[in-house]
């Protein structure tokens, strides 16, 4: 299992001002439904479907996550669409949908998740280890630092989008 050690800040604005000065270099952006299988306190099953807006190429992911905060374990692999749309009708929720951007920073890539049924923006780091992560000095534009705020997950964001449905599971 690889580890997933990242960093979420509360994007506050759309960082156009670093993207015109080329402090910010957008190399890709992607359109991503995701829906989860299963989920605790500790672990999570998801599915997704990402489209490359440039190119319009479509993948699909199954991946399983463990842990929380910073640190957490994270195996994912491809799936068919074929599999992708037979799991996703199977459960009949609906997909938590958002563009991201991957882009260059300071020599570092970041993402940028904007979310379609809320607002909210997300920007994530990710580190090679826990001691760069914890030492890392964000700049004042990326926000309020999120990463250990449950609030702000994924699995947290998508279940309240289920409502009652969920419950029912």
């Amino acid at each position: 299992m690889a580890l997933e050690i990242e960093r979420k800040f509360l994007l506050p604005r759309f960082p156009k001002a670093e993207i015109e000065a080329n402090e910010l270099v957008i190399r890709s952006e992607q359109r991503i439904e995701q829906t989860y299988l299963a989920i605790d306190e500790n672990e999570e099953l998801r599915v997704r479907r990402l489209t490359d807006l440039e190119t319009g190429q479509v993948t699909h992911t199954h991946t399983f996550k463990s842990g929380n905060g910073l640190v957490r374990e994270e195996v994912e692999y491809g799936i068919s669409a074929d599999i992708y749309a037979q799991i996703v009708s199977a459960f009949g929720f609906t997909p938590l949908t958002k563009n991201r951007i991957t882009a260059t920073w300071n020599g570092r890539t970041i993402e940028i998740d904007n979310y379609d049924q809320i607002h909210l923006s997300v920007l994530e780091v990710e580190f090679p280890s826990l001691e760069e992560a914890n030492a890392f000095q964000a700049p004042e534009w990326f926000g309020e630092d999120i990463s250990s705020q449950k609030q702000y997950s994924n699995k947290t964001v998508w279940k309240q989008l289920q409502g009652e449905k969920w419950q029912d599971k």
